[in-house]
Formats: C-alpha cells, structure tokens, sequence
C-alpha cells in the first residue's frame, strides 16, 4: 500500500504472473516518463510521480530499472526517432537517405527539447551519463560504424579520410546547432540538405 492507502499492483494480471511487464505495458510506461520528464526535467523526475502516473508499484519499477538514470535510458532508447541498426541500402547515400526517411518533423522537435533539457542533467549525473552511454549512444554509434565500414569496404569512403572519425560528432552537433544558430529546431529536410552539403563531400562522396 502507499501512503494514501491505495494499494498499486505490479501494472498488470500478466506482469505479476510472469514477473514482468508485457510489452505494451513497457511501452506506455516508457511512454509516461518521457511525458513527465518533458513536463518537470530530470532533477524533478521521481521514481514516485512515476508510478503514481503510471499506476504502477515502485518495486515493479526497481525491478525492471534499478533506478531512474536506466528507466529514463531505457524509455529514450525506446522512443528514438531513428534506428540505424540493419540499414544496409548498398550505397552511403542510400543508408543516410533511409536514416533521414525515419525521421518526421514534429517528433524531431519534440525530441530536440528533450535532448536540450538532458545534456546538462547527464553532465551534472555521472551514473546518467553511464546508462545513457550503455543502452542509447554506444550501440548507435556502433551501429553508424558499421555502416561507413560498409562504405570502405565498397571503395566508396577512403579508409584514411580524415572526416571519418567526425561523422558522429557533425551528426549530433547539427541537432543542437541549428537550434543555436537560427532558434530553431532541425527538421528532416535540414538534415538532408546537411548531410548532401557537408557530411558526403567532406567524406568525397
């Protein structure tokens, strides 16, 4: 029971059956925290207001999470815009192409203000930053080193360009620089036009 007297369950009859959460009642959890972390930043963000919102107990929530810096990890690796893992189009371009082809406006710029609210919280949060690193930012970029070794393989990017090793870093930095530079948000077509006129030709594709 809590302290209101109310008694919460562990989200579902399944969930309790199996010990865990089927997976649309993870996704409406992951749902649910990225809503309130929108609403009040990661600082505000408890494990209580998650589970008062969700409806769901907090030792459900520990044991599937840990704690907040992997619950809120997990929720974004969930809700990403875009997956680069499997995207194998035979040319650079065409991969790059698929990968923007992902992407839509408004959850771009939702998005967007989401990574802007989170950079100084996983700055300020060491074990954030981990889990952030562990389950988001790693496997992607892992998945994007893949795919520009594809390109070497096929002779399409030298193997010794010197902009190879900055992809990653120009593909993050436009997200923010654009909302810097001109106080607005990226958009798919400023992402093509990006990757057209700085990302290919630096890498003489």
């Amino acid at each position: 029971m809590d302290g209101k007297g109310a008694t919460r369950t562990p989200c579902t009859p399944r969930a309790r059956r199996r010990g865990r959460l089927t997976p649309e009642r993870e996704a409406e959890l992951y749902t649910s925290v990225l809503d309130l972390l929108r609403e009040v930043g990661y600082d505000a963000l408890t494990m209580e207001a998650v589970a008062t919102r969700t409806r769901c107990s907090k030792a459900t929530l520990y044991r599937q999470w840990t704690g907040k810096p992997q619950l809120v990890a997990h929720a974004l690796r969930h809700e990403k815009p875009v997956a680069l893992a499997g995207i194998d189009t035979g040319s650079l371009r065409g991969d790059f192409a698929a990968v923007v082809d992902q992407l839509t406006e408004p959850r771009m710029e939702r998005d967007t203000a989401l990574l802007r609210g989170l950079l100084p919280a996983a700055h300020a949060h060491p074990d954030l930053r981990e889990a952030l690193r562990e389950l988001l930012i790693d496997p992607e970029l892992t998945s994007l080193d893949r795919m520009l070794g594809h390109a070497v393989e096929r002779g399409e990017v030298a193997a010794d360009s010197p902009a190879l090793p900055f992809v990653p870093h120009t593909l993050v930095g436009l997200l923010i620089a654009r909302q810097l530079a001109e106080d607005r948000p990226a958009d798919p077509a400023f992402v093509r036009d990006y990757i057209d006129a700085v990302v290919l030709p630096a890498l003489d594709v």
